[in-house]
């Protein structure tokens, strides 16, 4: 997989990606992550990337040239799935868009700033917008690497354990269970007998159920979305 970010500071991004599951997917050939700098596609001596809103108003607004020339460019070199725009009033993010979007070859992710990008770049060139929450950030590199992170820990082989990921919260939409490391006894608070006692179809029931409970006290919103199937 490859994914390409179109951003004015790719240097808020040059730390999540160089540490953790993202680096060990990189490094195994599994994903690739490139930064695209938007301003390097700007027309004058000033690298400008934005300009007054039409109509007044206060803030700024993302020129379309600098961000077209940069789709454009990275279009020649091969097709992409998904032109995805990170922005608040987008779709907001789940497990089932992030299962989605693992299966895909090519993502480019645009981010965002001061009042938004010019819409007529997100009527012709994006195909999907995403939003991680109900909230405005200063601009939309942190909501492109939550996507991203979401993303890759899916790919086959990035994961120690790929079982890992299926188990995660939301993947059936239930939250995940509690779970304990050693000591089983810690200040007097024992580990849960079952997870002790080796019988592994045991274990699984006993997981689900507290999936379950825990899902309906925190979140009984997904088990709702459950039975409507």
């Amino acid at each position: 997989m490859r994914i390409d970010i179109l951003t004015i500071l790719p240097e808020l991004l040059e730390g999540p990606f160089s540490h953790s599951i993202l680096k060990r997917a990189e490094q195994k050939g599994l994903a690739e992550i490139h930064l695209n700098n938007i301003r390097e596609f700007s027309l004058d001596k000033h690298r400008s990337v934005d300009d007054y809103a039409y109509g007044g108003g206060a803030g700024m607004v993302m020129m379309a040239e600098p961000i077209v020339r940069c789709i454009e460019h990275l279009q020649e070199q091969r097709t992409y799935d998904e032109i995805i725009y990170m922005t608040p009033d987008g779709d907001l993010l789940n497990q089932k868009i992030a299962n989605e979007l693992s299966l895909r070859g090519n993502l480019m992710i645009l981010c965002g700033h001061y009042k938004g990008i010019d819409q007529r770049i997100r009527d012709r060139w994006i195909t999907r917008e995403i939003s991680i929450g109900d909230y405005v950030l200063s601009g939309g590199e942190l909501g492109a690497a939550v996507l991203t992170d979401a993303i890759v820990r899916l790919l086959p082989g990035v994961l120690n354990d790929e079982t890992s990921a299926l188990s995660d919260s939301f993947q059936d939409d239930l939250l995940a269970p509690p779970v304990y490391t050693r000591p089983a006894d810690f200040r007097g608070m024992p580990v849960p007998e079952i997870l002790l006692s080796g019988n592994f179809a045991r274990i699984d029931d006993w997981r689900h159920q507290q999936s379950v409970e825990r899902t309906r006290q925190r979140r009984p919103d997904l088990l709702r979305g459950r039975e409507k199937e």
